[in-house]
């Protein structure tokens, strides 16, 4: 077996697509590919020859006497698929080279010629298989960082996988008018609505053309970063491949050019016939760019490891011998009708002052996830990042998992045991910004501000520091397509929550932004279409290839359309995340009960777009960070720590708070959407926030932000809390398993019967129906209420089936479980039935239909 290392991509666009002058950073790469022969098997390094006459980024199309040339970076500068619509900007090639639309059908043949030629040889490549020794190559760029034209031949790339890649299509753009059936509001906006998808079909066209579609344009991971085939290729400026394996010596791997312009290096294998770059090894690319000699991680680097008293990272070829590596055991399930997602952190997930493992979550944690009662667990911070209190959100290396918990392998058995316990793994995938930094991430790659990210003020977040990503390059849209496909093909993640979506679609990222709900706020010139025409193509991805996969964007603007499929013009996500939730419960919980209006609850939790579904919530992760304020703090404070063991007298403060903690829970769930999200711990009122280990932060002025010596104590979760019978946390931690158990027995939460049939100010009470239940809320603080009539639809005897003042969930008890009741005719409450019931103060109580009953929930 040979092993390719492909250790650079620079942005480039597509070979046969005319663009004129543009924001377009980067240049298209020709490959160059060799076969070893049969006796002889080596590593190759490739480096393509700069053309000395141009001062500009500039692109040669291979074997075409056109010239693509990408003009500035900027403000006025067209996108990636404005240029789409300007073909006619292009330069003459002085060399005189063929026609592009001739070059078209020589490729075309040249690929049925290479299809015979690869059935020729898969059986060399079969009694070859214990023969072959390592070769590697690292896969860069052409003449990016100089800044030069280059001219090479090209020839088509063969790759030989060990294993035949099922087929699998992405179907094609459908005719987008969807939207305005569903919508008719959208019809206002139709010239942008159709401007934008008609830069999405036109995208997906030139994909089609010059890549062979989007399922291959999708799979750059196999032929850029470490990869194994029998291929053997790479085009680079000059550079060199350093680590381990040669001593960090940049002159021991150089690079010679042949009579083709082609830079290249014979690294042939050792002596005993190993691999030259052992697994494990610590690699780096040394480049030689407009700002000097630097070191970097390859951009499609698979595993990254800070060293022992290092502070950048080093990026490390992963590949364990085949006796080593992690087979999926476990079928993938199919996704749920309703999501109960429970929001996760590896590394602050065990009860100890530490970084806990992949392996001990798997074994910990998920059996708890599982006998909540959650169907999906979606994990943070698995992308490598630098900066452990980032959350996460600050990426240096996009395929590498996190190396603080385990390996990769690490990570596959436990996703594989979620499988097997029957949850979704959903991955908190980060597209919408990059880590700032230089040494260990994708910042200043090539040397130039502008390699992966817009140049300038456009491509920095001054509020999260961090670069962002230019959607317009062709092959940004490769990197992080390919990236999606990645996770979804390599780890068997089973869909995204994608982060920052707000942050994407606009220029203004949102900030400082108050969305209104006027439609002009969404399509506009604010709107980034390259960033909304990515989401499209990644909804494609991930929907075409993987119908099972879930997709859910973050987005508090509430962006029309948002969850409409492609094909009917929509961004293509399966959920929203409904953040307005739990913004409106910290609005609240800083009033006195009195000032709460139960049509603001319920006009907040039931304001969502039709046929467009919500994940909801009432905390996440944000609220539970040092700074925030979970609820149930807001609610108990100091009292949490003092006044929670059920052997000593409890406080009004700690009364009130479990009571409306569990109220609050239930409501979001009930109300708020066809899908729920809990962070972890926050089932049992957590009570401490999330404090990242950090030092003494010196600020340029003078000004010292006191640390907390590093310290992990408030970066875990006390599960051990919630577990204690002797604590008020359990009863707060069984109502919330409660609560999923009384979803998944009668799945409210997809129902389509959803009506709101009382919100007295007065009295304090919420009554609505979900599906076949009655839900009763009584906020009133004081308030009991005997024979309170609550209309209903369906005639029958309903029988309590969820009680928050239920003693094992830390209430008073003050329900009789055995009553009966009754519906009787009559209009009430809009409703043509109702019944009587006993609503206690600060309690909701959930009835169903006896003849709907299934089973009993199980405490």
């Amino acid at each position: 077996m040979v092993y390719t290392i492909s250790g650079i991509r620079f942005p480039a666009v597509s070979p046969l697509c005319n663009r004129s002058r543009s924001s377009f950073t980067g240049n298209r790469s020709s490959k160059i590919s060799l076969l070893p022969t049969k006796d002889s098997f080596s590593r190759k390094i490739f480096a393509r020859k700069s053309s000395p006459d141009s001062d500009s980024p500039s692109l040669t199309v291979a074997a075409s006497n056109k010239i693509l040339v990408p003009g500035s970076q900027g403000d006025g500068s067209l996108s990636l698929t404005d240029q789409l619509d300007n073909p006619e900007t292009v330069l003459e090639d002085p060399q005189g080279l063929h026609d592009v639309d001739n070059q078209t059908m020589e490729n075309d043949k040249k690929l049925k010629d290479e299809e015979n030629f690869v059935e020729s040889i898969r059986g060399y490549n079969e009694v070859q298989h214990e023969q072959e020794s390592a070769a590697s190559s690292l896969v860069g760029d052409d003449s990016r960082a100089q800044g030069k034209k280059a001219s090479v031949p090209t020839a088509k790339t063969i790759t030989i996988e060990k294993d035949e890649i099922r087929p699998r299509t992405i179907p094609p753009p459908g005719p987008g008018y969807g939207i305005y059936e569903i919508d008719p509001l959208l019809n206002n906006h139709r010239e942008h609505l159709d401007y934008r998808y008609g830069q999405y079909k036109r995208l997906r066209e030139a994909i089609d053309k010059n890549e062979g579609g989007l399922e291959v344009f999708s799979r750059g991971y196999e032929k850029f970063g470490f990869i194994r085939s029998m291929t053997i290729k790479c085009i680079l400026q000059s550079a060199a491949l350093i680590g381990d394996f040669n001593n960090w010596n940049p002159s021991a791997d150089v690079m010679t050019r042949n009579d083709f312009g082609v830079w290249e290096i014979f690294l042939p294998n050792n002596a005993d016939g190993s691999p030259p770059i052992p697994h494990g090894s610590r690699v780096k690319i040394r480049m030689d760019t407009p700002s000097g000699i630097k070191d970097s991680i390859p951009a499609w680097i698979k595993f990254s490891v800070q060293a022992p008293a290092e502070i950048p990272y080093n990026g490390i070829y992963y590949d364990p011998p085949e006796e080593e590596k992690y087979v999926f055991k476990h079928p993938q399930p199919k996704r749920p009708k309703s999501l109960r997602i429970y929001e996760a952190h590896v590394g602050m997930s065990s009860t100890e002052p530490k970084i806990n493992t992949y392996a001990n979550f798997r074994d910990d944690v998920l059996p708890r996830i599982k006998k909540l009662g959650y169907n999906a667990v979606q994990i943070m911070a698995i992308q490598e990042h630098s900066y452990y209190a980032s959350f996460g959100y600050h990426v240096t290396n996009f395929f590498a998992p996190s190396s603080r918990c385990g390996t990769p392998d690490d990570l596959k058995s436990l996703i594989d045991k979620a499988h097997e316990l029957g949850l979704l793994v959903l991955m908190d995938i980060v597209h919408s910004h990059a880590s700032n930094n230089v040494l260990d991430g994708l910042n200043l790659f090539d040397g130039t501000d502008s390699h992966y990210f817009h140049s300038g003020s456009r491509g920095y977040h001054w509020m999260w520091d961090s670069r962002l990503f230019n959607y317009g390059s062709w092959e940004v849209l490769r990197f992080l397509l390919s990236n999606a496909r990645w996770w979804l093909e390599e780890y068997k993640f089973d869909g995204f929550r994608f982060d920052g979506v707000t942050s994407m679609m606009y220029t203004h990222h949102g900030l400082q932004v108050a969305f209104t709900g006027n439609y002009s706020e969404y399509f506009g010139l604010a709107t980034d279409v390259d960033a909304v025409v990515y989401l499209m193509l990644v909804n494609d991805v991930i929907h075409g290839l993987f119908p099972e996969a879930v997709s859910i964007g973050e987005d508090v603007s509430g962006m029309p359309a948002f969850c409409i499929p492609v094909q009917d013009g929509g961004v293509g996500f399966d959920y929203r995340l409904h953040m307005a939730i739990a913004d409106k419960w910290i609005e609240l919980l800083k009033k006195k009960d009195e000032d709460w209006k139960m049509s603001d609850i319920i006009h907040t939790l039931t304001n969502r777009r039709w046929l467009e579904k919500c994940i909801s919530y009432a905390e996440s992760h944000d609220q539970a960070l040092v700074g925030d304020k979970t609820i149930a703090f807001w609610l108990m404070d100091k009292d949490m720590y003092d006044f929670m063991a059920l052997d000593r007298p409890s406080t009004p403060l700690v009364d009130r708070g479990i009571a409306l903690h569990k109220m609050i829970r239930l409501i979001t769930m009930g109300l708020g959407g066809e899908g729920y999200l809990n962070f972890m711990g926050n089932e049992f009122g957590h009570p401490e926030w999330i404090d990242f280990p950090r030092g003494d932060q010196h600020l340029p002025d003078g000004r010292i932000i006191p640390g907390n010596n590093n310290s992990y104590d408030k970066c875990r979760r006390r599960f051990d809390l919630g577990d204690a019978e002797y604590l008020r946390y359990h009863g707060m931690q069984e109502f919330d398993r409660a609560m999923q158990h009384i979803e998944e027995t009668y799945g409210f939460m997809t129902s389509e019967h959803q009506y709101v049939s009382r919100k007295d100010e007065g009295d304090k009470v919420i009554v609505f129906e979900r599906g076949n239940l009655v839900f009763v809320f009584n906020f009133h603080w004081t308030n009991s209420y005997s024979d309170y009539k609550v209309g209903c639809f369906k005639p029958g005897k309903y029988k309590i089936v969820l009680d928050s003042d239920d003693a094992i969930f830390g209430g008073f008890n003050r329900i009789d479980h055995r009553a009966e009741y009754f519906s009787f005719d009559g209009w009430y409450d809009k409703r043509p039935r109702s019944f009587l019931v006993y609503a206690p103060c600060r309690t909701a109580v959930v009835y169903a239909l006896v003849e709907d009953e299934l089973e009993p929930v199980k405490h």
